[in-house]
């Protein structure tokens, strides 16, 4: 109940906030109109171009304040909420260790929902496009469990170590997993046989 209350409180806030800018562009906006009798055609192009830039700059930088302003009150309020769900992994890394190239690049990060209420995972992305992770679309409840399926891409050959972010309504909304590991190159990519010449030339016939 008190996160819910301290929500709609900074939405209000939020609401008339933009309401003042609004009024504050409406009085620039009048007082510009009435200075425009005094000057002549080109002055007034150029003072009004000046106070269209000038708002439109200030509401753009009101509004990233704002935006920023409301994440960090967003997260502040999940954590202070006793019954935010809350996300615990088993092992934040997977070491593959060396392995061959193509070889099977799939692994697991198994976690539990240890806090209250459901939790949804919104996005999970790789950090390039050799690292692609699949998650549960579904709600986890309380004290259940989910899997995290990651593949990476083994054709490419070396050392290697990527990481995949995760979104969430957990108390922290953003998790970082990585994965890690030597790909070492096939003897097959390697392995060209140089063709047998059957064909001896004028040599053999000579004999």
């Amino acid at each position: 109940m008190k996160a819910e209350l301290i929500i709609e409180f900074f939405s209000q806030v939020h609401t008339a906030f933009i309401a003042f800018l609004i009024f504050l562009a409406e009085i620039l906006l009048s007082v510009v109109s009435k200075r425009k009798k005094f000057r002549s055609n080109s002055t007034r192009k150029k003072t009004s171009m000046k106070t269209i830039k000038f708002l439109t700059a200030a509401t753009i930088l009101c509004l990233t304040f704002l935006n920023q302003s409301n994440a960090q009150d967003s997260s502040a309020v999940k954590k202070d909420d006793p019954n935010a769900p809350e996300i615990a992994f088993e092992n934040e890394t997977h070491d593959y260790g060396t392995i061959k190239q193509g070889a099977d690049g799939g692994c697991e990060f198994k976690f539990k929902n240890i806090g209250k209420d459901p939790l949804v995972i919104s996005n999970a992305r790789g950090s390039c496009g050799c690292t692609v992770p699949t998650w549960p679309k579904e709600p986890i409840m309380k004290g259940q469990t989910g899997v995290i399926k990651v593949h990476y891409d083994t054709k490419r050959v070396g050392a290697f170590t990527k990481t995949i972010t995760l979104n969430s309504n957990a108390k922290s909304d953003t998790k970082v997993l990585t994965i890690k590991g030597v790909v070492e190159a096939s003897p097959d990519a390697n392995d060209q046989t140089m063709p047998i010449k059957t064909n001896l030339g004028p040599l053999e016939n000579s004999k």
